[in-house]
């Protein structure tokens, strides 16, 4: 049984963490396969969009514990750096990524998560940063993206109390975009995935890009960049694709160049 099963259905992959008899806890293993996984996918011009979800209960437990209760602080560094290589993994590759959060996300599970473009989850969903609990603090970008996403109030108040956050506060908080039951969430994640994947890939890569940079530069930065990738998209046969099949009123065929 494979710790990452990944299937390929037209330009959507969906990639699914599999080790429900851990909760799908991460270690070394599961980190660094998912991390190779989503890279070489990331490479693929026949993949435009990419789901990830979990097998069973949890989207994902978190660290495993078992396997982190004596390392040294060196050790800990190390596993940290690994889960930040996998979150960044996700943000870095060009075509958007979908989590659809099945169950648990909490710690690392909730870190890779919010390293997804887009945030879906089932009525049982449960989000929270747990570490605190545990004596320790996020290590996978948990004290960085929440706040990002969430803003400090509540990004804070997860981390600081350890408690867990229900579908609902989390779509309240715009932690997650929509709420479904659980029996109709990887389908609305695949049908929202193949919708995406039918966009330009141009179009798709220098929109999630200019929106990464957003978080790390200023207005003005930003601006610069917005305005040199728009004037970059016009370089692409899709862009000429997209505005005649505009005027001519029927849908594009883009060629994702």
């Amino acid at each position: 049984m494979a710790l990452v099963e990944t299937a390929v259905d037209g330009r959507v992959a969906t990639v699914v963490i599999n080790r429900p008899e851990a909760m799908n806890a991460f270690n070394t293993e599961l980190l660094g396969l998912l991390h190779d996984e989503i890279l070489a996918l990331g490479t693929r011009g026949d993949v435009g969009a990419l789901v990830l979800t979990g097998t069973g209960k949890s989207f994902g437990a978190g660290a495993d514990i078992a396997e982190m209760r004596d390392y040294t602080p060196e050790q800990a560094r190390e596993f940290s750096e690994l889960g930040q290589r996998a979150t960044t993994a996700i943000e870095s590759i060009p075509q958007p990524v979908i989590a659809a959060v099945n169950g648990f996300a909490l710690g690392g599970g909730c870190e890779i998560a919010m390293a997804c473009d887009v945030r879906l989850c089932s009525e049982s969903a449960r989000f929270g940063q747990l570490e605190v609990n545990l004596g320790i603090m996020p290590g996978w970008g948990g004290t960085q993206r929440l706040i990002r996403i969430c803003g400090p109030g509540f990004a804070l108040d997860l981390m600081f109390t350890g408690r867990m956050a229900s579908a609902e506060e989390a779509l309240r908080w715009g932690l997650v975009s929509a709420v479904h039951p659980k029996e109709e969430l990887l389908g609305k994640a695949q049908e929202m995935a193949f919708g995406i994947a039918s966009k330009s890939r141009v179009a798709l890569r220098n929109i999630k890009l200019a929106a990464k940079r957003a978080y790390e530069q200023d207005l003005a930065g930003g601006l610069r960049l917005e305005a040199d990738l728009f004037g970059l998209c016009f370089a692409s046969e899709d862009q000429r694709e997209g505005m005649d099949a505009f005027l001519s009123r029927r849908t594009p065929e883009f060629k994702h160049r």
